[in-house]
């Protein structure tokens, strides 16, 4: 793939399509954007410290009923496109994640989380991925509190259509995967999603030829088979493979290898019972599953049941589906990012829909460090430019070897994303694999401030060749 690099800055490449009404207003979000990319952990205040035209420019910007959330995110989306379009195969995975504001309980329009005690918002991401795991950027999000009446209406899900339900989500994240699929028809696109949107409606949605459903299965679903059911079906296969697999941390659990053992076949789910008189259609897909046999001691086992509309024939079929569905973690990765890097938890507005507008702008920049980290290990070798400016990656190099000089020829993207996680606490073992998020995160920003003080600092000689 190639990698992002624009002439001026990633801000503008991002946000300078937004169409707002009015060009200042444009310009205004990628003034504000630039600022909290500077420093997306702070709070605006601190952010805009010595600015008190930018701060009060900046809460105007958010509290304007004018503008929407959807006017800035398009601009990005539109650059996603752009980095999609020269793809092969993008995998468009979408979640949901709580933003929990309990804390600010002055805030209006926000509404109840799973936990009952807890309010917030939920939003719901689709993040665009290639299969090595880099993020081109999002394609969809959309965020919305839950009313307080709708709460504990699980029981009263099979009466109410799908328009009427939270699972609506998953058709719309599909439908936007569709419009970009019709911007990049060479594209093969792969809708990717948890259990959660096990839900029949998604696979009878019309879908052109280069998109695909990647749905993991948490239904026992009856299926047109002698063995009438899904996981009887499946489990009636021969093992067709044995992987291993590496598992991301979960909450106490460290990371680990798993191995799985694969089977997979093509199964005709039937509708639901319930929706009998619809007279809804069976749906054609392939099952691949993946599951652990001998997880360790007090570990629940790995069961993969994936359903896909994307043809599995062979072996390395079944194996490259798997693979799509690993690279799901992405978009929790992001979500992480966006809480825990972008304290987007911790913005103070009056309003929900001031949050909302706030909410693309931190989900973009943390999509940039992302992008960061997973494309310094699919594209290692090319230069650092493709992700740095002259002054950043000058500033790096000076910071790093702590001489006043930097080489003409710029180093490679891993080993300046490599120094970049130095600044931020990565020690650098042999043992220590690559840098993670956290630390370029906080890498990035002292090298932001390194490429400050380098500016000012820079040699004469090196100023006059930049600016003649």
């Amino acid at each position: 793939m190639e990698p992002v690099n624009d002439d001026t800055s990633w801000v503008v490449t991002e946000f300078v399509q937004a169409e707002l009404g009015d060009i200042r207003r444009t310009e205004r979000l990628i003034e504000i954007a630039t600022v909290l990319a500077h420093r997306p952990s702070t709070s605006f205040p601190e952010a805009f410290a010595g600015s008190r035209a930018g701060l009060k420019a900046t809460y105007r910007f958010f509290n304007a009923d004018a503008i929407s959330s959807q006017d800035i995110l398009d601009s990005h989306v539109q650059a996603t496109l752009t980095r999609i379009e020269s793809q092969p195969v993008v995998l468009a995975v979408q979640d949901t994640s709580e933003l929990d504001f309990t804390s600010h309980p002055a805030t209006e329009g926000i509404g109840p989380l799973s936990n009952p005690n807890c309010s917030g918002l939920l939003v719901h991401t689709t993040l665009a991925l290639t299969p090595e795991r880099v993020p081109l950027g999002l394609l969809a999000q959309t965020a919305w509190a839950r009313k307080p009446g709708e709460v504990g209406k699980r029981h009263t899900r099979k009466q109410r259509p799908i328009e009427d339900k939270e699972s609506r989500k998953w058709l719309s994240s599909l439908e936007a995967v569709i419009e970009a699929a019709g911007v990049c028809p060479n594209t093969h696109l792969i809708s990717v999603a948890d259990r959660e949107a096990d839900v029949y409606d998604l696979f009878l949605l019309p879908r052109p030829p280069n998109v695909d459903l990647l749905i993991r299965a948490v239904r026992n679903r009856r299926v047109d088979h002698p063995e009438e059911y899904l996981w009887a079906k499946v489990q009636a296969q021969a093992v067709a493979a044995t992987i291993e697999v590496d598992l991301p941390r979960r909450g106490k659990q460290p990371a680990r290898k798993a191995r799985l053992t694969v089977r997979f076949c093509p199964v005709s789910l039937q509708p639901p019972k319930h929706r009998k008189a619809e007279q809804l259609s069976c749906v054609n897909v392939w099952a691949v599953a993946a599951f652990e046999q001998d997880p360790p001691q007090g570990v629940e086992p790995i069961e993969w049941l994936l359903l896909t509309t994307a043809f599995v024939n062979t072996v390395a079929d079944a194996l490259e589906r798997i693979g799509w569905y690993t690279a799901r973690w992405g978009i929790e990765v992001l979500h992480k990012v966006l809480k825990s890097g972008c304290k987007i938890e911790h913005r103070q507005f009056e309003t929900a829909d001031s949050i909302q507008r706030c909410l693309p702008v931190f989900s973009v920049i943390a999509w940039r460090i992302l992008y960061a980290t997973m494309l310094s290990r699919a594209l290692p070798d090319v230069p650092c430019t493709a992700l740095l400016d002259p002054d950043e990656w000058q500033a790096l190099y000076c910071s790093i070897h702590q001489i006043p000089t930097p080489p003409h020829q710029p180093p490679t993207l891993r080993q300046a994303v490599r120094w970049i996680a130095c600044l931020g606490g990565f020690l650098g073992r042999k043992s220590d694999g690559e840098p993670g998020v956290t630390v370029l995160w906080k890498g990035f920003q002292r090298l932001i401030d390194l490429a400050t003080m380098y500016q000012i600092m820079r040699p004469a000689s090196l100023k006059q060749k930049k600016f003649g």
